[in-house]
Order: C-alpha cells, then sequence, then structure tokens
C-alpha cells in the first residue's frame, strides 16, 4: 500500500532540473484517470480549471470546502500517484488561516499545494513578501506538525500580473522566491516567464526546484529542461480545450443540426472502465 507519506517522498524525488515534472493540470476524477493513464508520474489541480467546474469564477472566490472536496475526488482518482493542489492564495485572510487550511488539505490525501502571493480581489496585485512569506511559513508549520512532507510550491505573480517597471520584475521575482524558500517553500512557481534568458536566469539565482507554466508559444520540454526547469505545469490550458470543443460541438448543434465536432470523441466503454465501470 502506498502511504501518504509514501507519496510526499516521491513528489519531492520528481523535481529534478533538467529532467523536470510534467504536469498536465486536472479538476476532476475522470481527467485524473485519462491523465494517469498517459505515463503521469504525478497529477496537478489548476485553481481555475476547478473553479470553473464547481461554478466559479478564478481568484480566490470559489468555496473552500468544495475545492477540498473536489481535490479529494482527484486524490482517490489517482491511486497512488502523489497529487498537489492548487490552492490560490490559501483561503484565508491571515497566516494562521492558511495553517489551517492546510491542515484540511492534508485530510484529502494531497501531498503538495501551490501558495501564490497575488492578492485578493480588490487588493492591490501583490501581498507585501514579508505577508506572503508568513503565509509559506505559516502552510510549512502545518504539515510539520502533521508529519507529512508536503511539497510547498511558493508561487509569485510578479511576471504574470506584470507588477511595476518590466526592468525591475526579475529581481523582484528572484527575491521574492528566495524569501519565500527562506521561509519553507520546497519549490518556486514563476507563470507568466517562457523567454530562455529570464528561464535560465532564474534557475541560476533561485535556490529551489523551479517550476515554469508552458502553453502554445512556450519553449519545449526539452528545451525547457536544458535551461535545467524543474517542474513544466499546463495550468487550465487544459481545460480550456475541452472547454473550447464544448462549446464549438454545442454551437454545431444548434446552429447546423449536425454533429461533426463530436466524432472521434472518447469512447464511452474507454472512459466509463477509467472509472471502474
Amino acid at each position: 500500500m502506498t502511504t501518504q507519506h509514501d507519496k510526499a517522498r516521491l513528489l519531492h524525488t520528481l523535481h529534478r532540473p533538467g529532467d523536470p515534472l510534467l504536469l498536465a493540470n486536472v479538476w476532476d476524477a475522470a481527467g485524473t484517470r485519462l491523465v494517469a493513464a498517459t505515463g503521469a508520474a504525478a497529477v496537478a489541480t489548476a485553481s481555475a480549471s476547478v473553479s470553473w467546474t464547481l461554478g466559479f469564477p478564478d481568484g480566490d472566490r470559489a468555496d473552500l470546502a468544495q475545492v477540498l472536496a473536489q481535490s479529494a475526488l482527484v486524490v482517490r482518482a489517482a491511486g497512488a500517484l502523489p497529487v498537489t493542489v492548487d490552492l490560490e492564495s490559501g483561503f484565508a485572510d491571515t497566516a494562521a488561516g492558511v495553517g489551517g487550511t492546510i491542515t484540511a488539505l492534508l485530510a484529502t490525501g494531497a501531498v503538495g499545494v501551490n501558495l501564490e502571493d497575488a492578492g485578493p480581489a480588490g487588493a492591490a496585485p501583490l501581498r507585501p513578501v514579508a505577508e506572503a512569506a508568513a503565509r509559506i511559513a505559516a502552510a510549512r508549520a502545518a504539515a510539520d506538525a502533521a508529519g507529512v512532507g508536503l511539497f510547498v510550491n511558493g508561487r509569485t505573480d510578479v511576471f504574470l500580473r506584470a507588477v511595476g517597471d518590466p526592468a525591475d520584475r526579475l529581481a523582484e521575482a528572484v527575491a521574492r522566491a528566495r524569501a519565500y524558500v527562506e521561509a519553507g517553500a520546497d519549490g518556486v512557481f514563476v507563470p507568466g516567464v517562457t523567454d530562455p534568458e529570464t528561464v535560465a536566469e532564474l534557475v541560476a539565482a533561485v535556490p529551489a526546484p523551479l517550476n515554469v507554466l508552458a502553453g502554445p508559444g512556450a519553449p519545449s520540454v526539452p528545451e525547457l529542461a536544458k535551461l535545467g526547469v524543474a517542474r513544466i505545469s499546463l495550468g487550465p490550458g487544459l481545460a480550456r480545450a475541452a472547454y473550447t470543443a464544448l462549446r464549438d460541438a454545442a454551437e454545431e448543434f444548434y446552429a447546423s443540426g449536425t454533429y461533426r465536432a463530436i466524432d472521434g470523441g472518447i469512447g464511452y466503454g474507454e472512459l466509463n472502465g477509467l472509472l471502474g465501470g
């Protein structure tokens, strides 16, 4: 039997600079089984994807209890694979509250978490670095208290939210990343950066495995691996593709009464079989 502790240890070992962990982010049980069947070594959720399937917009707007319940579904569907969950900025106003969120997350069986430094809707784009670091430290303390080696991925949105002068963003992202690692983060996530020069500079300057967000226009996996990246995520990319297919098929059906868009879809038996049917 693979325990939560076993999964946590495995997740840590999968972060190898130059041989990155690939995470095709999911949001439900069927997607988890599909991704696992492709040979995934671990499973990750994306906050936007989970929020959308629960009926909420992304950005700390979803109901935490529902997010945790969805995370538990993903953990169960993933079986022996470790699961890391995107919990945005921690669904809490205070660092202590973030610690409580992490305790609840561990009860789902998850062994990793993303925590970002973006502020809640309507607030400044990013939390002050000391405040964001304190939230990382609270997550680390909660995991340590539970005796689970949770992989804490500290995310900074300096580039994603285009904060400040473009000339200062790299230095700001590095300063924040280092502060989060010092506070207890095991890895650092810097979405919004894909140009090779900046990625290479981040790899060299950040004393922890670097996670980048990839998609159309980004360097390929082999190219990012050569730069020393340790983790590559697709974020809500798969959900956007899936919902695009749904929209296009529905538009065709209602507009022309034809069904070409669903031709070639995954078979009923295959999907049912993935879920034990």
